[in-house]
């Protein structure tokens, strides 16, 4: 018999989850959905074909039950779930930050919680979503969530521990490059590019910079190295980079996105 999902709280990254299911071969009406909107609950309805429900419904009736919610919002809807949740049903968690002991300390017994972190590319089905198991999770619990997100991109298996680096590099990484490309874009008009061309060039460049990473095996050093001629245009450039701090600055960053995620997952506002 199949499985039935629900995702509670579809937004975008629910909805991109939900289109993503369906495209690996998920039918419609095996998939249920809540939104705090009824007019959107219409909307996925009309969209997808999924099948709008209560969050009281969804805890009873689906087999697996993704929470989408946003961090601040998952204590009150444990509280409104945890009636109604069997100790047999999968969590799988999507919420930055928020432990698996949260959910474990809130439901019955020995309920199964996965701890997931994805990002936005979710969207375009190029996620990157980082996958671990709560105490009472299986394998086969993780291996489930492996091919739930496998649907909008690649997963990757970590100790719960390694999650808030996971969340400073991966989930929140999309940002640091589309502000890269903002800093990039906002430079070649300076030159003297217009702003749709500037774009243009840094988007291909971008795409074809991580195509080549991805692919070639190579070490971004050894990729950086073979821009970067002697007494050329590239390394004039870094020197720049380096003069100003950029490679510390990233670092500081990704600590203070570590060090936030730590944050939410002690209850800090």
């Amino acid at each position: 018999m199949p499985q039935k999902v629900a995702v509670l709280g579809t937004g975008k990254i629910g909805e991109a989850l939900l289109s993503g299911m369906i495209r690996a071969g998920w039918a419609p009406t095996d998939l249920l959905v809540t939104a705090r909107r009824p007019e959107r609950a219409r909307e996925l309805q009309e969209r997808h074909g999924v099948t709008p429900v209560s969050n009281a419904e969804a805890a009873k009736t689906a087999d697996t039950l993704i929470l989408t919610v946003k961090p601040q919002d998952m204590g009150s809807l444990l509280d409104e779930l945890a009636p109604h949740i069997p100790a047999d049903r999968l969590i799988i968690s999507g919420a930055a930050g928020i432990p698996t002991s949260f959910f474990e300390e809130r439901l019955a017994a020995g309920t199964p919680v996965v701890r997931v972190m994805t990002n936005t590319p979710a969207l375009v089905d190029e996620a990157m979503s980082v996958i671990s198991a709560g105490s009472h999770a299986t394998a086969e619990h993780v291996a489930y969530a492996e091919e739930v997100f496998g649907a909008v991109g690649k997963t990757l298996l970590v100790p719960e521990s390694q999650q808030d680096a996971c969340t400073a590099l991966s989930g929140s990484g999309p940002a640091y490059f589309f502000y890269l490309v903002e800093a990039m874009t906002d430079a070649g008009i300076l030159l003297g590019l217009p702003r749709d061309k500037a774009h243009d060039l840094i988007v291909q460049s971008a795409i074809g910079a991580a195509v080549m990473l991805r692919d070639s095996g190579e070490h971004p050093v050894k990729l950086r190295e073979n821009v970067t001629s002697p007494a050329g245009t590239t390394i004039n450039a870094i020197r720049e980079l380096e003069n100003h701090g950029v490679r510390a600055a990233l670092i500081a960053a990704l600590e203070a996105a570590r060090d936030r995620s730590r944050e939410l997952a002690s209850g800090s506002n």
